[in-house]
């Protein structure tokens, strides 16, 4: 069983309504994501997420926190996490930090964040989350930001590219050794990005949309790009983004392996990476959590894939572009 480095997971958010800044991850059993499930899957990073709810999440969820004060009690989770399982697992900035935690026998925590809307048009903001520790941003999510326009499925939506703020932004990021996250953005940020980019980026949750049609996903031509500029993409879990078939609900492992057969076919392996979505999807779930993740990894193996292309996979594509893209 190889071990993995998952891209994207939403357990923070779930956590801080609940609990506030004294919440701590892995003392929420109902989440598919605690420590006895990530060391025995053999998970060696996981990317934890700071998902910016909209304004009216915050109001229907009667949590009577300003979003900035949302992102600092998220952090504040994810250090507590880190503290109180400090025997197993380590906070980690950068892929040589995972190496060490890695051999010291502990899993490793990134912090990220998802949808740059907090950053409001402010350099300033996105160095300050770059010294809370975030290592890579979703530049937006399913609404335009000071960064650009996100995916849609109406063309006027998706043809509309970076601002003017998120071109200099996406710079400063790469500059600075932030991960560039691609999910979720629109056609048209997707390939400014390309223009701009002088290292690796990322989709952390995005799949194929030749093989599940779903603006979420990214098309052929985005797929063989971003493996031109050498990044990595993560096969998100979400039976939505897996099967494009109406009111269809199971995350199924097949439809992973068809992603990865897809991406392989048309990139080539290096492309290919994990991102689950844990805690931030509903359905059927074939792998409901990390423990299971050999359950993907044994039918890469009937589909033809080598041990050396499932490591690459699990988690040395994700350690390559970290290298050269994180510090």
């Amino acid at each position: 069983m190889s071990n993995t480095i998952c891209m994207h997971c939403d357990s923070l958010m779930s956590v801080e309504f609940r609990e506030g800044p004294a919440g701590d991850v892995f003392d929420c059993p109902e989440q598919a994501l605690d420590i006895r499930r990530l060391l025995a899957g053999g998970a060696m990073a996981q990317f934890f997420a700071i998902f910016i709810p909209p304004e009216k999440a915050f109001a229907r969820m009667n949590h009577p926190v300003s979003a900035a004060q949302y992102i600092e009690e998220c952090a504040q989770v994810f250090e507590n996490t880190v503290a109180r399982h400090s025997d197993v697992l380590a906070k980690a900035t950068n892929a040589e930090e995972i190496e060490r935690n890695w051999r010291e026998g502990k899993l490793s925590a990134v912090l990220t964040m998802e949808d740059g809307v907090e950053v409001h048009g402010d350099m300033a903001r996105l160095d300050h989350f770059y010294d809370l520790g975030v290592r890579a941003l979703t530049l937006t999510w399913n609404f335009e930001n000071c960064f650009g326009a996100p995916n849609s499925r109406d063309p006027l939506i998706n043809g509309k590219g970076l601002t003017d703020f998120g071109r200099e932004a996406v710079k400063h990021m790469q500059e600075i050794g932030m991960l560039v996250d691609v999910s979720h953005v629109s056609d048209a940020v997707f390939y400014d990005v390309c223009r701009i980019a002088k290292v690796p980026f990322v989709a952390t949750h995005s799949n194929c949309r030749a093989v599940a049609d779903h603006p979420r996903n990214m098309t052929d031509d985005m797929i063989r790009e971003l493996h031109k500029h050498g990044g990595c993409m993560g096969i998100n879990f979400l039976p939505g983004f897996l099967n494009d078939e109406p009111g269809f609900t199971k995350s199924r492992i097949e439809d992973m392996v068809a992603m990865a057969l897809h991406e392989k076919e048309i990139a080539g392996v290096d492309v290919i990476a994990i991102g689950t979505d844990f805690d931030g999807m509903n359905g059927e779930l074939e792998i409901p959590d990390p423990s299971k993740m050999h359950l993907l990894y044994d039918a890469l193996v009937r589909a033809g894939f080598s041990l050396e292309e499932i490591d690459k996979i699990a988690y040395g594509n994700v350690l390559r572009v970290m290298k050269e893209a994180v510090r």
